[in-house]
């Protein structure tokens, strides 16, 4: 990662935008080589590292035993950097995937865009509604390719979901659940272990870490387990629900909310910040709700389904089924649809590359899902129902126009 926001040095100021040739191989730079990072190294960039699509030739991190790691499983010749403006700095970069804790996914990802990069970053979007908000701006200035990392969001069952939706097959849409569970003996997110090595006075720079985020002297469980803290993250919301409403926002189409209200707190686990139960009731000006609910202290989870006044749809692990309500049986048959071939979430971003098409959850969509999840944590913590004014694209606490 970088030292501090202060200072973008080289990709301050807008890059001239580069754009892949139909044949050319993308070359990659990994920002954030921890857990994710290097699952996407090693994993999702296989098939394209193998068959010569691309390389991994940059990777960085501030912590130097998962930086020398990355760059041992990148390809040949790869570069290894503390500071991830060095990578925007590289004019043979064309792509950078951002992997960082969530409070440096907006600024990475604003400073990639204008040194002229492609970007995939992973979810969240941003950690907030206004980082979310300078991205999409930032992306539409510069006509940069801008994916968020929600494998989900290329599973077609719920792009069959959208398409039965607009045919009309389960009438009007009211209501939408859907959420995450887990459960442990140790906590959610206390599982990632804690290297006794980290020191930074040595090999880890934590400074960089902190960012724009208040100081705090050197503490091994945020850096290491910083999910739990609401300086760096939004906790479950930005680590589940923004998957599940990523994914469920493909199949209702993509809307700013009209309010949001939040509950939960610390009920079993009182090491953190952020809950360890939490739930949050979206409702949208084309009058339907998502409620997505959650605990991790119990692993049985809400069940995705979409609520139609005419049908509703189940999600299964292959597909997914339309039931008509019985008072119109007569309109609607049932339907049982499986997933159809549609590209992976990667290969998808990769055809955009090339294509300069918008990716499955691009920066709008990124950024409509975003002020959701944003306002689900601000509406927790402040204890209020808050409220989205499309007009001037901003939070408020008082509803700025009532739609039903």
């Amino acid at each position: 990662m970088g030292r501090t926001l202060a200072g973008l040095g080289a990709a301050a100021a807008l890059a001239p935008a580069q754009v892949l040739g139909a044949n050319e191989k993308i070359l990659i730079g990994v920002i954030g080589t921890g857990r994710r990072g290097t699952a996407i190294i090693e994993g999702d960039l296989r098939p394209f590292r193998e068959k010569g699509a691309c390389a991994v030739v940059a990777v960085c991190d501030i912590y130097e035993p998962r930086l020398q790691n990355a760059k041992k499983i990148a390809d040949t010749g790869c570069e290894a950097y503390r500071d991830y403006r060095q990578i925007l700095d590289r004019k043979d970069i064309g792509v950078v995937v951002i992997a960082t804790p969530d409070h440096w996914h907006g600024p990475m990802s604003v400073a990639a865009a204008k040194a002229g990069k492609d970007i995939y970053c992973e979810r969240p979007m941003t950690r907030t509604v206004e980082e979310a908000k300078e991205v999409y701006e930032t992306v539409q200035e510069t006509k940069r390719v801008f994916a968020v990392g929600v494998q989900s969001a290329s599973d077609d069952k719920y792009w069959i979901a959208q398409d039965l939706i607009k045919a009309g097959e389960i009438g009007k849409v009211v209501f939408t659940e859907g959420g995450c569970a887990g459960n442990s003996t140790l906590g959610e997110w206390n599982d990632r272990p804690i290297d006794p090595a980290a020191d930074p006075t040595k090999n880890l720079d934590w400074k960089a870490f902190l960012g724009s985020a208040p100081f705090i002297s050197w503490d091994k469980d945020r850096f290491f387990r910083w999910r739990k803290y609401w300086d760096y993250s939004g906790g479950i919301a930005t680590d589940c629900f923004y998957d599940v409403l990523a994914h469920l926002a493909i199949a209702l189409g993509l809307e700013f909310p009209y309010r949001v209200v939040a509950g939960g707190g610390r009920f079993v686990w009182p090491d953190r910040d952020v809950p360890d139960t939490f739930h949050m009731i979206v409702d949208y000006p084309t009058r339907h709700s998502v409620v997505l609910t959650s605990t991790m202290a119990n692993r049985t989870a809400t069940p995705e389904i979409i609520r139609g006044h005419e049908g509703t749809i189940f999600f299964e692990e292959n597909g997914l089924r339309a039931e008509p309500e019985d008072e119109f049986k007569g309109k609607h048959k049932p339907i049982q649809r499986e997933r159809r071939p549609r590209p992976s979430h990667f290969e998808n971003f990769f055809e955009c590359l090339k294509s300069r098409a918008k990716p499955h959850l691009d920066e709008d969509a990124g950024f409509k899902v975003m002020i959701a999840i944003g306002m689900g944590v601000e509406a927790l913590r402040q204890d209020r129902a808050l409220f989205y004014d499309r007009l001037r694209q901003r939070v408020t606490e008082v509803a700025p126009y009532r739609p039903f």
